[in-house]
């Protein structure tokens, strides 16, 4: 089927023909999303285009990295591997696929803000030189040990949080203990309650201090300057942090 564009005002998506509605609509959702982001961090990046692929076959074939996440990532975290950031590019899957993905109502609206959580981090990635994009062997292992901060900032900074409890909810039955602050397996899903737990406990400004830089002396160090608490003060929150949103949200509801 052929390909064809579709333009707002900062963005252009690539698409084929008959995903024009999910086109204009992934568009819309940016276009609101750049503006939030432009009023908390000052500078949120235009110019960028959407790549609107039909299946996941043809997503994972544009992106080598992304079969491997996939495959490392835990049985709850896979369906929300459904898009991938680029210099200047985000690439998601188009609504059928999505649908076709979804656990229900917020996993399907946490599916449908992939786009939003993609361009989220492109634009922390512009706060912040060493969060990739862009990718290559040495940004990819960066990727590994930081991967709690750049997919839970970009899901924070995104507004998404609360779409995942459902989710957070089905990886603590199925999976066990997780770790603190989250491995790479559970970045996606458990990444963002670890902003969430910041902003409550600190504020919003301890979440961008948080994003800004990647510390060489690794996470501990991190969280414990952004939380003003010890390591294990903070893992015994956001343990508690955790039951709570899934008490809260995710009754009844499957990620």
């Amino acid at each position: 089927m052929p390909w064809t564009e579709t333009e707002s005002l900062s963005f252009t998506a690539r698409h084929e023909e008959g995903d024009e509605e999910c086109a204009e609509r992934t568009l819309d959702e940016l276009e609101d999303l750049r503006l939030r982001l432009e009023e908390r961090l000052e500078e949120a990046p235009g110019e960028i285009t959407v790549v609107i692929h039909p299946s996941s076959g043809w997503l994972s074939a544009a992106h080598p990295f992304l079969p491997a996440i996939r495959l490392a990532a835990a049985p709850a975290v896979r369906r929300y591997l459904a898009g991938w950031a680029m210099t200047g590019e985000v690439h998601v899957l188009n609504d059928d696929a999505l649908d076709r993905r979804a656990a229900g109502e917020d996993s399907l609206r946490a599916l449908r803000g992939t786009a939003g959580r993609l361009y989220a981090q492109l634009t922390l990635a512009g706060h912040n030189d060493r969060m990739p994009p862009p990718w290559n062997p040495a940004s990819f292992s960066r990727y590994l040990r930081w991967a709690w901060m750049v997919e839970g900032g970009a899901q924070y900074f995104a507004g998404q949080v609360a779409l995942f409890r459902p989710a957070v909810g089905r990886r603590l039955a199925e999976s066990g203990r997780p770790a603190f602050p989250p491995s790479p397996r559970d970045a996606i899903v458990l990444g963002g309650t670890v902003f969430d737990l910041l902003d409550r406990e600190v504020g919003r400004h301890a979440c961008e201090l948080l994003i800004s830089r990647i510390r060489k002396d690794g996470a501990e160090p991190a969280l414990e300057v952004a939380f003003g608490a010890d390591i294990d003060a903070i893992e015994d929150a956001w343990r508690k942090h955790l039951g709570a949103l899934v008490e809260r949200g995710g009754r009844g509801q499957s990620g």
